[in-house]
């Protein structure tokens, strides 16, 4: 049973495993081990990068393509669910509605991508997508009729995934029973069957020629594949679990607007979370999404307790004040880039092979 749900792509090394479980076994009960609001956005926002950056791994990590406007399926999907809830009401089938255009959009988008752009070599493709983000970016902050435009749109969603719906009156475990606990184990659930998916197609033939590709396009050219349709349904796969990813995002704010969804630090943090879980691993994007949003919502609240012990040094609270945050991100970055340059999943399964 275990093998059919990973395809038969086990972590490879026990300590890999033991650090998945953990991530699996914290994030299902994240709202009874880590109580608070910050704590339950926090893990929320994880699930929705591990499908943002799998997905995004997929292209970079598994097709060898470098792109730049993954984002710009992101806010698709979060600008779906916004503009549908807005304007046919709080409702399951506005939701359905938002999330079926905004697939129907990005296919369509993604096609276009891959079919006028795919032929362009290396960075060339790059920069065109990221012309294409950038002017989707404009284009939905000056639709304001439609997106709100810089301001966002704010919404309504079923009663049933709001904080003030209770469908118990006690506590459980501390915890209330509500519909903002409900909304959170719907994204688990949708994050869990997503990454599961992405796993079954990296590892199914399809996924086999991708990787071949990746590795050398002319050879995977010259035995018969066509690479610019495997490149091109490759983006589009990719481009559609990326959407899914905005509306679970969307979902679980209730709000969406240009910075949101579609800022170009986004694309950034998907570049510095698969080159810390590892390239081409969809466990990567697993554990870098741990890693680095762990640390960028925390780092500023050990900072400041660390500058508060320090206060008998004035240089060194100094260097630890919670406003040089960034800078300490950058040293953890580059730290993990020395010590693990394959990635972490890269570097576990190396010693595991060494062993």
């Amino acid at each position: 049973m275990l093998n059919r749900l990973l395809s038969n792509d086990f972590p490879r090394s026990r300590v890999l495993a033991v650090v998945l479980a953990a991530i699996l076994i914290g994030l299902a009960f994240a709202p009874f081990l880590f109580p608070g609001v910050k704590a339950l956005s926090v893990a929320a926002k994880v699930l929705v990068f591990v499908v943002l950056v799998a997905s995004f791994d997929l292209l970079l990590g598994y097709t060898g393509i470098v792109s730049f406007a993954h984002t710009m399926f992101f806010g698709i999907g979060a600008y779906g669910v916004a503009v549908a809830t807005t304007r046919l009401g709080p409702t399951w089938m506005a939701l359905a509605v938002g999330i079926g255009g905004a697939l129907l959009l990005s296919l369509l988008l993604s096609l276009a991508v891959g079919l006028f752009s795919l032929r362009v070599r290396a960075i060339f493709f790059a920069m065109i997508t990221l012309a294409v983000a950038a002017a989707f970016q404009t284009l939905a902050s000056q639709l304001s009729d439609i997106t709100g435009g810089e301001d966002g749109l704010t919404f309504k969603v079923p009663a049933v995934l709001s904080p003030s719906f209770e469908f118990a009156d006690e506590p459980f475990l501390g915890v209330s029973l509500d519909g903002r606990l409900l909304c959170y184990y719907l994204l688990f659930v949708v994050a869990v069957a997503l990454v599961l998916a992405l796993l079954r197609i990296v590892n199914s033939p399809f996924g086999r020629v991708l990787q071949a590709i990746r590795e050398n396009e002319f050879r995977a050219e010259a035995i018969g594949y066509r690479v610019v349709v495997y490149r091109t349904t490759s983006s589009v796969l990719s481009a559609l679990f990326a959407t899914l990813a905005g509306g679970m995002l969307a979902i679980w704010l209730r709000y969406n607007g240009p910075d949101t969804s579609l800022s170009f630090e986004i694309m950034m943090d998907c570049l510095l979370i698969v080159v810390i879980g590892g390239m081409g691993t969809i466990y990567g994007a697993v554990i870098g999404a741990v890693l680095f949003l762990v640390a960028q919502s925390y780092l500023q609240d050990l900072l400041r307790l660390g500058s508060e012990g320090a206060s008998s040094l004035p240089w060194l609270s100094a260097l630890l004040s919670p406003d040089r945050w960034l800078l300490w991100l950058g040293v953890l970055f580059v730290l993990s880039v020395y010590y693990f340059p394959t990635g972490v999943v890269g570097r576990l399964r190396s010693l595991r092979a060494a062993r």
